[in-house]
């Protein structure tokens, strides 16, 4: 049968509002762990690590709660808008930048999902295959098929996965850190080993941009949630603990060992099985949801349901997995700041266009050039004024844009 446009609509309703009252509506636990597992991600302990290198320990708990609070908020208000209206983050983009202009937010957020896929494999294959022996083409080709596969069962393999991955991962992570900060002095000691030159600016920008490229795509998930309030509690819970535990991990680690990730450090500490199992579940969560996302936004282009659209961003995002890991980081970099721009836009449109998202309502017009305008802008001043932080700029300036235009639109109405 074909999966386009016109056919019984799938499970992860890829191209319309989840219906109220299904059966695939979830309660706090599922979404949760969904949430969590979203944001235990081996990348941000890097961002941890880096932290600890440069403050103490006071500058850094500040950095990380004020960093806490902003990207909360941030993605708080898409789990607002996500419940709401039961949109996926693409069909969101079709009312606020017109159903040809959302292919530009979707192209954005699936080329960068892709690619963290990739990175997301070779993080795992490399250090696995130093340790082990088995070749790294072995690994990426196998471990690359079975996160496929279970993003390809949509949110029932994300729930899954994330049941299991979360407390294994909060649970072996956590005596790992408190190992090895009872090794290293304490906490105080650990961190009074460094330098302390990082601005506490920097820092929080550290924080923040450590997730909140992702955390635009938080609509794609919390739009199953039962209410709103679950919606929202979890969104900021999970962003919040989850962030802030890989920054602890991070940071204590590789103040204590050296390295920066939670896998070397406890190879260090003599726990070699755990730490297979620890970084392949950290790694897995977050590229299932990856890979989700990704398949989201390429079915809003070509409007071919997201199980295909999954399959074939995952064998992309496999074949190409040791290029992306060794050449694309950087790009990967500066695609998520492109990203912030487009959820508050989201969100503007939103309260200042509520009619447009109630159900049965099609997208209105096709381009709406002061949002992709916004977009790009915001962008280019992530990228290049190095003032502030980034990510927050980046808002601001796609904000002001999107709402210049409203101005205009509404004054050439009347």
């Amino acid at each position: 049968m074909s999966e386009k446009v016109g056919k019984k609509h799938d499970a992860e309703y890829s191209l319309e509002a989840v219906p109220e009252n299904c059966a695939e509506r979830r309660g706090f636990w599922s979404m949760f762990v969904i949430l969590v597992s979203f944001t235990f991600f081996s990348a941000s302990m890097s961002v941890g690590a880096g932290m600890a290198n440069g403050l103490n320990l006071s500058n850094f708990v500040l950095a990380m709660i004020i960093g806490g609070v902003i990207l909360s908020v941030y993605t708080g208000l898409l789990a607002y808008v996500g419940q709401r209206t039961s949109l996926s983050m693409d069909l969101l983009a079709q009312r606020s930048f017109g159903s040809k202009g959302s292919f530009l937010p979707s192209a954005m957020i699936s080329f960068t999902q892709i690619g963290w896929f990739g990175v997301g494999l070779g993080m795992f294959a490399y250090p696995v295959s130093e340790l082990t022996g088995i070749n790294v083409w072995v690994l990426v080709v196998v471990v690359g098929v079975l996160m496929t596969s279970t993003a390809y069962f949509g949110m029932k393999g994300l729930a899954v996965i994330s049941s299991i991955s979360v407390p294994l991962i909060a649970i072996l992570g956590t005596y790992s850190m408190i190992t090895a900060s009872r090794s290293g002095g304490g906490l105080t000691a650990i961190f009074a080993q460094h330098s302390g030159e990082m601005t506490l600016t920097v820092a929080i920008g550290m924080v923040v941009g450590s997730f909140i490229s992702g955390g635009t795509a938080t609509p794609n998930f919390v739009r199953f949630s039962k209410t709103v309030k679950i919606a929202v509690i979890c969104t900021i819970a999970a962003f919040f603990l989850g962030n802030t535990l890989m920054f602890w991990f991070g940071a204590v680690g590789g103040a204590y060992t050296g390295q920066s990730d939670i896998f070397y450090v406890m190879i260090a500490q003599g726990l070699a099985i755990p730490a297979i199992i620890v970084l392949g579940a950290n790694i897995w969560t977050t590229n299932d949801n990856a890979l989700y996302t990704a398949g989201l936004g390429l079915s809003n282009m070509t409007k071919i349901r997201k199980k295909p659209m999954t399959l074939i961003s995952g064998a992309i995002a496999t074949a190409a997995s040791l290029w992306l890991y060794n050449n694309f980081i950087s790009w990967l970099s500066f695609l998520n700041a492109t990203l912030p721009p487009v959820g508050v836009i989201l969100v503007l449109d939103y309260f200042l266009h509520k009619q447009n998202y109630a159900r049965g309502v099609e997208p209105g017009r096709a381009l709406n050039v002061w949002s992709i305008a916004g977009v790009v802008l915001g962008a280019l001043v992530a990228n290049f004024w190095q003032v502030g932080i980034a990510s927050i700029n980046a808002m601001i300036v796609a904000a002001v844009c999107y709402l210049i235009g409203e101005v205009l639109s509404r004054s050439k109405a009347a």
